[in-house]
């Protein structure tokens, strides 16, 4: 099953769900804001996307700011804990299919992994 991880507010997300849509294929939308992935599911995300918590953080969100996340000392631990939190700062959009996920910025990167 296909699945993005979708924030209808980015218009980058819209696009990407445009595409998905236009390749007529079953996926699954999780609106991410409303249903927050758990630690578990964002360390699964993580292994998927091969990249570290910190480079899926929007680093220009407030609560990037308020957090004081920029510091270099947070652990992974800390940092995906504040994603579970304030999921504003996952960076979106996130297609995941066939076990692997890509960051679909732009929208056609998410074409690399679908079936």
């Amino acid at each position: 099953m296909i699945r993005i991880y979708h924030n209808n507010r980015c218009s980058k997300s819209r696009s990407a769900l445009a595409l998905l849509e236009e390749q007529g294929k079953p996926f699954e939308v999780i609106h991410y804001l409303e249903t927050p992935p758990t630690a578990a599911e964002l360390k699964a995300l993580l292994s998927q996307l091969g990249i570290t918590a910190r480079q899926m953080l929007r680093t220009g969100e407030d609560e990037y700011r308020e957090l004081k996340l920029d510091d270099p000392s947070l652990d992974e631990q800390t940092l995906i804990a504040a994603m579970v939190k304030h999921p504003r700062l996952i960076e979106r959009p996130i297609v995941v299919a066939n076990g692997k996920a890509v960051i679909a910025r732009p929208p056609e990167k998410l074409l690399d992994i679908l079936p």
